[in-house]
């Protein structure tokens, strides 16, 4: 395993966000339009803790989503400096937790803080992994050329290209079309 549960959990739901916005979501709208998007997707992420549900948590939520899209396609270096500012903005403070059908992990935040302040904590703290085991190369934009997705690669070899099995087989298709011509 290249990271532990929680920071392939944390990265995987931070690309699912960043990827709702609308250059880089299937549908090509903005995926997180309402709240009732925000919850949609908290559900299917089991997402835990405190919700409040309304626009004021839909705007943070996506202020955050900027965020992290901005640190994911940052160099090694370059991405410590957010990261830090975002766990000294939140006063995180790591502690082991268990709840609900989880084992002991990680959380720098209180589950009753803002939505988004957790995100943003839970996100900063995989990314320290990230940076500490110096593999922000996993951190990949999806080499689909009409795509804007964003993905973690937590495959073996490091070798996935694309954020989904639909930009892959577009793009093969494309491939297959240009040397069929």
């Amino acid at each position: 395993m290249l990271f532990t549960h929680d920071t392939q959990s944390a990265l995987s739901f931070a690309a699912a966000l960043v990827d709702t916005e609308p250059a880089a979501s299937e549908s090509g709208a903005d995926e997180l339009a309402e709240p009732s998007d925000l919850a949609e997707l908290l559900d299917t992420w089991e997402y835990s803790g405190r919700r409040d549900g309304d626009a004021a948590e839909l705007d943070e939520v996506r202020t955050a989503r900027g965020r992290l899209r901005a640190i994911w396609t940052l160099e090694r270096d370059d991405a410590v400096e957010p990261v830090n500012a975002i766990l000294a903005e939140a006063a995180a403070l790591p502690r082991l937790v268990r709840h609900d059908t989880l084992d002991w992990h990680v959380h720098a935040t209180s589950l009753d803080a803002p939505l988004a302040e957790r995100i943003l904590v839970e996100a900063a703290m995989a990314f320290v992994d990230v940076i500490r085991s110096d593999q922000m190369d996993r951190l990949r934009d999806c080499e689909a050329d009409d795509c804007s997705g964003l993905f973690v690669d937590l495959s073996k070899n490091a070798s996935k290209r694309y954020c989904s099995v639909r930009c892959g087989n577009r793009m093969a298709v494309r491939a297959y079309r240009s040397r069929a011509t």
